[in-house]
């Protein structure tokens, strides 16, 4: 099973993104997956839509802004993402990126506001649209990315209870979800992650219209408990995938 994900959020420019997407979905997306333990790769595109006033976003200036565009490897293992010890050497300090040409180098410094996170999964839940994705495969054609932070110990036991005993039962239920995972994390900023797979972003918002009416008192605990979590940038990311293409 595909228990870990390394994730990588990024802004693009409007000069050179056209050529960008070309070289990622062309060639470079398809050498990702071939990297040892890597069982699929993805990549989509970030959605506006207007966040509740109540998600707060950290402000720390060392945490990175991009939220155009997310990748996605997932592995077996967070030790599939794990850099070759001669990357931590003086002599072979590009020893993991040994594999890049020229283009490949030229097209990754097009990406800014880069924010990486390896994380493994906590606890998986299967929604109605399940046997629409194959296990071990990319995840839905839309999901739902948070990244955040817990501001105190109560945040953390209170998360704990509000993914294990409402939102994820919850999910698992709801029209149009396909999957819920939510993860911890082995290194970035964000601590903990939770990926939430529609069948399209259509499917997501029409499905999400119907938790509050459905669930009033888990509500009412949300509006309560949300602002205890820091966000990362932008979290909760909408994202629609471009690849692999989507089969209409």
């Amino acid at each position: 099973m595909d228990r870990a994900l390394l994730i990588t959020w990024y802004n693009l420019a409007a000069t050179g993104r056209a050529a960008y997407l070309s070289w990622l979905h062309g060639t470079y997306m398809a050498k990702l997956g071939k990297r040892p333990g890597v069982m699929w790769a993805a990549h989509y595109e970030v959605q506006k839509y207007d966040i509740p006033a109540r998600v707060r976003h950290t402000t720390d200036p060392a945490v990175g802004i991009g939220n155009d565009y997310v990748l996605i490897l997932g592995a077996a293992s967070s030790h599939d993402f794990s850099k070759p010890l001669e990357a931590f050497t003086k002599a072979g300090a590009a020893a993991e990126d040994a594999d890049l040409t020229a283009d490949d180098r030229k097209m990754l410094a097009l990406r800014s506001g880069e924010r990486v996170n390896i994380m493994t999964e906590e606890a998986r839940i299967d929604g109605p649209e399940i046997k629409t994705r194959a296990n071990g495969t990319a995840p839905a054609p839309c999901i739902q990315l948070g990244s955040f932070n817990g501001n105190d110990q109560t945040a953390e036991d209170e998360l704990l209870t509000w993914y294990a005993r409402w939102r994820m039962p919850a999910l698992g239920k709801l029209p149009g979800c396909v999957a819920l995972r939510k993860m911890v994390s082995v290194t970035g900023w964000a601590r903990h992650g939770v990926m939430y797979e529609f069948t399209s972003f259509d499917a997501r918002n029409e499905g999400m219209k119907q938790m509050g009416p459905l669930y009033p008192d888990m509500t009412a605990w949300t509006e309560r408990f949300i602002p205890h979590l820091t966000h990362a940038p932008g979290s909760p990311h909408l994202g629609v995938r471009l690849w692999p293409p989507v089969r209409s």
